[in-house]
């Protein structure tokens, strides 16, 4: 199935279409755009991509961490963006760790944009639910 086209709006100078790096790579690569460096701390700092989106309703786009800078220790936080959200993307980024800080530079990849395509789940009131062999056991019930 081929997904419609997602509209993109260049809100400024220096604000890129988010592209893959690879023809097999799953994200869309999300750029800052900025006019001068950021410093990234453990503490959130939102950078701004310079872009917005119009999303098709049925897709599901979220915001994820690119690879490259969480092996310095630098995330964003997922985020999801609505269909009907029209405004500018701003990524979340921080350090998992005090000491530990990044440089992001204009135009900086700053983290990755998957789509898919979006589950509309309906929910049904229950008075009891089916067991399982978990049951009611918590992260790390399973086992390591």
């Amino acid at each position: 199935m081929e997904f419609p086209p997602i509209r993109v709006r260049l809100l400024r100078d220096g604000a890129r279409i988010p592209s893959r790096a690879t023809d097999l790579a799953s994200g869309f690569d999300l750029s800052a755009c900025i006019e001068s460096p950021i410093l990234v701390g453990n503490r959130p700092v939102l950078v701004p991509t310079g872009i917005a989106l119009e999303i098709p309703p049925g897709i599901d786009a979220q915001v994820r961490p690119r690879s490259g800078l969480a092996r310095q220790g630098i995330l964003c936080t997922f985020g999801t963006i609505d269909a009907d959200y029209r405004g500018e993307l701003l990524v979340t980024l921080y350090a998992v760790a005090p000491g530990i800080e990044h440089t992001i530079e204009p135009g900086d990849r700053i983290a990755q944009l998957v789509f898919g395509l979006l589950a509309v789940a309906r929910f049904e009131l229950a008075a009891d639910l089916s067991p399982t062999q978990r049951g009611a056991g918590g992260h790390g019930s399973t086992g390591r």
